[in-house]
C-alpha cells in the first residue's frame, strides 16, 4: 500500500479557502446568469463565441474554447439555439463540419451579462486582493488550469 500524501497546514489552508470559494462564491456569480435565464457554460459559449472571428466558431474548437465535451457542448448548445442566441451551420469551408455563430440576438444578451458578470467577479475576488495577490492568483490558478486543459494562455504560464 502507497503512503498517503496528507496536505500540510499550507495546503489544507489553500484547500478550505477554495471549497470556500467554490460552494459561496461560484453561486453568487450564478444568480447574475440564472436572472438572464444562462448557466455559467452557457455564458462561457457565449464568450467564446464573441472572441472568434465573425463570432463563428467550428463546433470542436468551441467545445474546446469553452472547456467542454463534445457531448456536454452538444447538450448546453440546445437551449442557446432554442432561444436564438446561437445559430449552427454547416461549415461552408468543408461541408462536413459544423460552426456555431453568435447571433444578434446573442450579442446583445452577452453585452447586457458581461458587465454584470465583471462587477461580480471584481466584487466577490478582486476587491479583496492586492495587485500583488491577484498576479499570485493569476499564476497559481493558470498553472491548475494547464495541468487540466490545453489551452495556449494557460501553457505560456508554465514558463
Amino acid at each position: 500500500m502507497t503512503d498517503v500524501r496528507w496536505l500540510d497546514e499550507t495546503q489544507q489552508q489553500a484547500w478550505q479557502a477554495l471549497l470556500v470559494f467554490v460552494n459561496r462564491g461560484l453561486p453568487e456569480i450564478e444568480r447574475t446568469f440564472k436572472e438572464h435565464d444562462l448557466l455559467t457554460v452557457h455564458y462561457g459559449i457565449l464568450v467564446a463565441l464573441s472572441s472568434a472571428p465573425d463570432d463563428t466558431l467550428r463546433l470542436s474548437e468551441l467545445a474546446d474554447a469553452a472547456n467542454l465535451s463534445q457531448s456536454r457542448l452538444t447538450h448546453r448548445m440546445r437551449t442557446l439555439i432554442d432561444r436564438g442566441i446561437v445559430e449552427v451551420a454547416t461549415s461552408p469551408e468543408d461541408g462536413r463540419g459544423k460552426n456555431a455563430t453568435l447571433t444578434k440576438r446573442g450579442r446583445r444578451l452577452l453585452e447586457t451579462v458581461a458587465p454584470l458578470h465583471a462587477e461580480d467577479v471584481q466584487r466577490l475576488v478582486f476587491d479583496h486582493l492586492s495587485a500583488t495577490d491577484a498576479k499570485h492568483l493569476a499564476t497559481a490558478l493558470s498553472k491548475l488550469a494547464a495541468s487540466l486543459c490545453d489551452h495556449d494562455a494557460f501553457r505560456l504560464s508554465r514558463r
